[in-house]
């Protein structure tokens, strides 16, 4: 443990003794840390707040194998948890959230906002109408914490998304404006995307998630809002890739 109180440890290290507590919020991989909750029945836990991703409901069916893997890993975690806090009397919350942003490190907006800046060029697909509520990180933290001490939101599972729906095209001419350069935006249409998918490199978008761009992908706040107060912020672009990053 180190002097200023924080463990820092991998969840899958044997050899950490971890604390006694009661209370546990899981900020990072789900399944890392369901496996955890399973191993160390010893940790008094008497409350879980964990985040999951909205990617276990609308994956579920997708075309490309790694997605539809990532959302079975995903509903997999939620009924391991599930079944720890019935077994050991566990109040568990779960945030299925939406596309979350803020730090830069996120895979969706962030590589799209660093490629403006880099090439100076926008790709706009025609046809992209599906509406998009891309989740600020500060906002679900601050849900985090105070869902904590809100026992209407025991054994409950919460859609979490931002303050605002939007089409992804807008979500694009929105980053543009954000991003500190100066871009072309070139407009494409969705087949010409889904023939460059031959040709992608790990980073780019796959054949599943170009037709996903017709499909509308928007969470139900309304739960959260009504059991503890949600108020996500509207999407902020310029939030989406730090100047540093």
């Amino acid at each position: 443990m180190a002097r200023d109180g924080w463990v820092r440890a991998d969840l899958g290290d044997p050899d950490v003794q971890w604390p006694q507590v009661d209370a546990a919020i899981s900020l990072g991989p789900l399944d890392a840390f369901a496996a955890w909750v399973e191993r160390h029945a010893e940790v008094p836990l008497r409350r879980v707040i964990a985040l999951s991703s909205m990617s276990a409901q609308s994956k579920q069916e997708s075309s490309d194998a790694h997605e539809r893997e990532l959302s079975a890993r995903l509903r997999a975690s939620e009924e391991s948890l599930k079944r720890c806090a019935a077994k050991r009397s566990i109040a568990l919350t779960l945030f299925r959230a939406t596309l979350i942003y803020g730090d830069g490190t996120d895979r969706s907006v962030a590589p799209i906002a660093r490629f403006i800046r880099r090439w100076h060029l926008l790709p706009l697909p025609l046809g992209a109408i599906g509406l998009r509520q891309p989740v600020h990180a500060d906002d679900l933290a601050i849900a985090a914490a105070t869902a904590l001490d809100q026992p209407a939101t025991h054994g409950k599972t919460y859609e979490m998304g931002g303050g605002e729906r939007l089409a992804f095209i807008a979500l694009l001419r929105r980053l543009r404006e954000a991003v500190p350069t100066w871009s072309i935006p070139v407009p494409l249409p969705l087949s010409a995307l889904m023939l460059a998918t031959r040709f992608r490199r790990n980073d780019a978008p796959t054949r599943a998630a170009i037709a996903r761009l017709k499909t509308d992908l928007v969470a139900d706040i309304s739960p959260a809002q009504r059991d503890f107060g949600y108020a996500p912020r509207d999407f902020v672009a310029a939030d989406v890739l730090p100047v540093y990053k």
